[in-house]
């Protein structure tokens, strides 16, 4: 069977992509420039705010007073849920050592970068628990340093929720500072910073082009775009929960994609009829989002066989891919583009994103068919290191002495022959990068 689109986007994440290089380029060198005093500008002019740049433990103190009880075992809750994965995610970073030949022993160690700079977004919705996904993975990493920073409303400040997250999960510093210039702060150091060795977290196009263009000077977790989900349903799944998670996923904002992909005519036409009356029952922004985000980036596509939808979905690469069809290992078996995978009826999404312990910051725009998501991996360094004996080394350096010279790379060979001529005086060596005779 051919696929058929029941429903075609008439856009992309890509198709509106705005012109932001030049603007956050122009920020980027301002701040860097201008120090401290540009990036106070900068937030005077977006953020609307004037107060407290680096929070004190009184602020924290403060604002920690102002979260309900329930809230606060919550996020205590999704904390230990996501330290928990963290540290199984810790544990498979092995320091290694093999003996490669006799004598030679090559090693391998993970090393934790120094700070991390975690972004936690704060505008449209105040995502309390991009505090948790960031600052306790790379806490639990061992990184010495990280800083949170988050964009703070005009007149109040950080949304107290999101300090006592990022508090909680073990920031050492948290910058009431948003957009492209809370992203300067952290990579440049700025009001007695540590400079950020990498940069992780979600941000509007703003942010996401001000780490593309800082990447290099500091690691960063992905290149970002707009959030997008997929779903894969046969027969045996509930119309009414798959139009509810398309729905929920489309709320993001109004060029987040949103596909069903589904071997069963009759479902995709029941979900299109119940997704339009979803969106009219939420509140009116989160609706205005998930209305637009339906109407110009979602689509419906009906397959023929679970392998073609297998097949579409890795074409897609979806940042979050969810099953909710029968045979469940076959799927976890066969699938291979995702950023996080959702298997059964039973575990949705907004899971993944809150509270069940897998990170929600994600490859997006079919990144995931070639990276994962954020992870203790990405905190650390996965370095080598060998050491030798005299005759562990004399294989080794024999064969470099003429690969070298064979690339022409003549202070290369010599770096090797001089050790041979030490350690094994008297002895000859064909060293020459001609064949031998």
């Amino acid at each position: 069977m051919t696929v058929e689109y029941l429903k075609k986007a008439d856009l992309t994440s890509k198709t509106d992509a705005s012109e932001t290089t030049k603007i956050v380029q122009e920020i980027l060198d301002a701040i860097e420039a201008g120090g401290d005093a540009a990036a106070m500008e900068y937030a005077a002019r977006f953020d609307k705010y004037d107060g407290t740049i680096i929070l004190t433990d009184a602020d924290i103190e403060a604002a920690s007073a102002k979260v309900p009880e329930k809230l606060k075992r919550d996020i205590e809750f999704a904390h230990a849920n996501v330290k928990r994965f963290a540290e199984a995610q810790k544990a498979t970073c092995q320091n290694i050592e093999v003996e490669v030949v006799p004598g030679l022993i090559a090693g391998q160690k993970s090393i934790p970068v120094n700070t991390a700079g975690c972004y936690i977004p704060g505008g449209r919705y105040s995502h309390i628990a991009s505090a948790i996904m960031t600052v306790t993975t790379a806490k639990v990493a061992g990184c010495e340093n990280i800083v949170a920073c988050s964009p703070p409303r005009p007149g109040i400040g950080i949304n107290p929720a999101i300090i006592y997250a990022a508090h909680v999960c073990g920031a050492d510093k948290i910058v009431a500072m948003g957009g492209v210039q809370g992203v300067a702060a952290m990579t440049f150091g700025l009001f007695g910073l540590p400079k950020a060795n990498i940069l992780v977290g979600p941000g509007n196009q703003f942010v996401a082009e001000a780490k593309r263009i800082l990447f290099g000077r500091v690691g960063i977790d992905m290149f970002a775009g707009p959030t997008d989900s997929l779903i894969l349903a046969d027969k045996t799944a509930d119309p009414e929960v798959v139009a509810a998670d398309l729905v929920g996923q489309a709320e993001h904002g109004y060029n987040s994609p949103v596909w069903l992909v589904t071997n069963t005519r009759s479902l995709a036409e029941e979900v299109m009829a119940l997704v339009p009356k979803l969106i009219d029952d939420l509140p009116e922004v989160n609706s205005q989002n998930a209305a637009a985000a339906w109407r110009d980036y979602a689509e419906v596509i009906l397959c023929g066989t679970r392998e073609e939808m297998a097949a579409t979905s890795d074409s897609y690469a979806p940042e979050h891919l969810t099953v909710q069809a029968e045979d469940l290992d076959w799927w976890l078996d066969r699938l291979a583009c995702y950023g996080s995978l959702f298997l059964g009826e039973e575990t949705t999404v907004a899971f993944g994103d809150k509270a069940s312990g897998t990170n929600h910051v994600l490859p997006t725009s079919g990144a995931a068919s070639y990276t994962g998501g954020l992870s203790v991996h990405k905190f650390m360094k996965i370095v080598t290191w060998q050491r030798a004996t005299r005759e562990g080394a004399k294989p080794v350096a024999e064969a470099t002495a003429r690969i070298s010279r064979l690339e022409g790379m003549e202070g290369h060979a010599r770096t090797a022959d001089i050790r041979l001529r030490k350690y094994f005086p008297g002895e000859n060596f064909d060293l020459s990068a001609e064949a031998a005779e």
